[in-house]
């Protein structure tokens, strides 16, 4: 699956969320499947904020980015709760795969 990133800042990725998904405030990322290709929107700033909150590498925490999002393109959600332990399953999976470590905070990531 081609993969296309845009690693950008809280206040690009707040535009293309207000623009695309009627909700005006920054996110992590944001994923679109686009003719079997992924479109990720990631944003740094977050990244950044949220690995220095948890004790991990920024690094680590953009990972975490990009496989979330590539998972909602391959069709996991994270809405119910049991859709959001498949999820994260996953991506602890991934992240393992990867030898990238990141701290979980009540089970979240």
């Amino acid at each position: 699956m081609p993969v296309s990133l845009l690693l950008t800042d809280d206040a690009e990725i707040a535009r293309v969320h207000a623009d695309y998904l009627d909700d005006p405030t920054p996110t992590d990322v944001i994923s679109f499947d686009i003719d079997g290709s992924a479109e990720l929107v990631v944003s740094v700033e977050t990244a950044r904020r949220t690995a220095k909150e948890l004790g991990h590498t920024v690094r680590a925490e953009v990972a975490l980015y990009v496989v979330h999002g590539i998972l909602h393109v391959c069709g996991y959600d994270d809405h119910r709760p049991k859709d959001r332990a498949r999820m994260r399953r996953a991506e602890r999976e991934v992240m393992r795969a990867l030898r990238l470590q990141v701290h979980e905070v009540d089970g979240e990531n």
